[in-house]
């Protein structure tokens, strides 16, 4: 199998799942944490919908200083509304397609480096990148949604498996 097909094929399974917990978000509660040192939950909303985006901007980039000049543009902003997290995700899968549908697998096994302070944080070929940065990192905070969304009386989505609200 062709790498980037593989990759493909995994965009297209969470992009399904991450679109069923977006599409949960109840709004009113963008400012909800359930613990001082909890993230908000729309942030972690916004979060969660634009992952996927950084598909392409590993494809497209050898590297994200984040304190750099134009790493402001890359940090998460919250969202308030379903209809801008869904718009976000939208926008994030189209990028993540366009940039795995013109890549090769040469491509994804050069290097990729993220950075603060211009110090690597994180260096491995784009494809480790993109499975630990995106796919399993998504899965993560995807999974914190999921407890907002209970912890609100929120309907949880079955994603891996059934949940209390919802079987297959």
């Amino acid at each position: 199998m062709i790498l980037k097909d593989y990759f493909l094929a995994q965009l297209d399974r969470e992009a399904a799942s991450t679109r069923k917990a977006i599409d949960r978000f109840p709004e009113g509660h963008s400012d909800f944490k359930p613990h001082p040192r909890s993230m908000e939950f729309g942030y972690l909303a916004a979060v969660v919908a634009t992952m996927i985006g950084w598909i392409a901007l590993i494809i497209d980039r050898d590297e994200l200083n984040l304190d750099g000049p134009d790493g402001a543009q890359f940090r998460t902003k919250p969202l308030a509304t379903k209809a801008e997290l869904l718009a976000s995700l939208d926008n994030a899968i189209a990028n993540a397609l366009r940039a795995l549908e013109s890549t090769t697998d040469e491509h994804l096994a050069g290097p990729w480096a993220f950075k603060m302070g211009g110090n690597p944080v994180s260096q491995n070929p784009r494809s480790i990148m993109i499975a630990d940065a995106v796919f399993s990192h998504l899965a993560h905070h995807r999974g914190q949604l999921t407890v907002y969304l209970r912890l609100l009386e929120a309907k949880v989505p079955a994603l891996f498996g059934p949940s209390a609200d919802e079987h297959f």
